[in-house]
């Protein structure tokens, strides 16, 4: 299904916290009428600790400010005198799946909200990959965690205020807070604010279930000259894998970004089980050892592009709730691989074929236990079979 775009959009790319908390606190500080912000992460760290600042600010001016985290990935960052405090203040503070519990091996348990969009007065939104927590919050305070996010204006706003409505009547109705439910708007705001053509991609468990990794696909399989994504925990199906394998084949130059610092073993292991296909196909790998790599993005033939929240994994592509922009605008899409081109060039190590497979034996075990392992836990969990 092709995403649905809309011309007219002003877009701006963020990088990493150090772009997208000052221009999201001006935002808020400006809202005059209501702002939205779901996020996975919500920390009590001094980047977080401005915008929960200007969200109860927003609130004590009469602004109505709705903000959404995820039960699973908030659980330990957000203190409970935090939410005290945002609450007091007149912020409505829903906690989207909040009962965790690590023995329960149903699928619905891995089915969070990991998205990150922002809306302020229905004029002006944010998508993108970035939490609200500090960009130093790593182990060791190493280099800015490198991530990207997106400032919009324009018709694409109203795609985004109905989707941060629609979502939080849900979980206000599953928390048993009716009276926090809103009303859709009747008049939205359609005006130009620019000349991009951009689409908001959500992925849920009801109608959007694969329209992330579609758009991916459509993309991929039509590349002619150049693919170029950068994610954080890179996993794909096998589809994904054979778009890449078959656009590398016919000439396409295919080069990845992905992770090369240890933060999940598991998963980190098991990703490379995978390395030596792509290898054989001719696509390139690179990875990013400057500081964590969080990024979920991708620019195709010098005009497609996306950022945000997805990665290109079976959590992300099948069970939690994400959104990504789509941007068909070769200014933008130029922007943002000018980013990529130099983390490839500063922050990276190129994986070479020849010495991949020398490898010694007790790393090739690793990664093919690790490879089972998460196999294992895929079926454990119902991931759809085509990974």
């Amino acid at each position: 299904m092709n995403p649905d775009y809309t011309e007219g959009n002003r877009l701006t790319l963020l990088r990493n916290g150090a772009e997208y908390f000052p221009a999201l606190e001006a935002a808020i500080r400006g809202a005059r009428r209501e702002v939205y912000l779901e996020t996975y992460l919500l920390a009590d760290d001094d980047s977080a600790r401005r915008i929960t600042d200007a969200l109860i600010d927003a609130a004590g001016r009469g602004v109505a400010v709705h903000l959404l985290v995820d039960g699973f990935g908030s659980r330990d960052l957000m203190p409970a005198e935090l939410g005290y405090r945002l609450l007091g203040a007149g912020v409505e503070l829903l906690v989207f799946r909040p009962q965790v519990r690590w023995f329960n091996f149903r699928r619905r348990r891995l089915r969070r909200m990991h998205r990150k969009i922002v809306v302020a007065d229905a004029c002006v939104g944010f998508v993108g990959g970035i939490n609200v927590i500090d960009d130093m919050h790593t182990p060791g305070h190493m280099p800015p965690r490198f991530d990207f996010a997106v400032r919009i204006e324009g018709p694409m706003v109203v795609r985004m205020q109905e989707q941060a409505e629609r979502l939080w009547n849900r979980v206000a109705w599953a928390n048993l807070r009716r009276r926090w439910r809103v009303r859709l708007q009747a008049a939205r705001d359609f005006s130009r604010k620019g000349t991009q053509r951009a689409a908001l991609v959500v992925r849920d468990n009801v109608r959007h279930r694969a329209d992330i990794e579609d758009a991916y696909l459509d993309a991929i399989r039509t590349a002619r000259e150049e693919i170029i994504i950068a994610n954080a925990y890179f996993f794909p199906g096998q589809h994904f894998r054979l778009a890449l394998i078959d656009a590398a084949r016919r000439g396409v130059r295919v080069a990845l970004l992905l992770q090369g610092r240890v933060e999940y073993l598991l998963l980190h292991y098991a990703s490379r089980a995978l390395y030596g296909t792509l290898l054989d196909a001719g696509v390139e790998i690179h990875e990013y050892h400057k500081s964590f790599l969080h990024a979920k993005v991708a620019v195709i033939d010098g005009h497609w592009s996306t950022v945000g929240s997805s990665n290109i994994d079976p959590f992300s592509l099948t069970l939690a709730r994400e959104a990504n922009i789509v941007a068909l605008d070769r200014d933008f899409a130029a922007e943002l691989r000018a980013a990529l081109q130099q983390a490839f060039e500063i922050g990276s190590q190129v994986v070479q074929r020849k010495r991949w497979f020398r490898q010694p034996p007790l790393t090739r075990l690793a990664i093919w236990v690790a490879y089972a392992a998460v196999r294992l836990l895929m079926g454990v969990f119902g991931y759809v079979r085509k990974y």
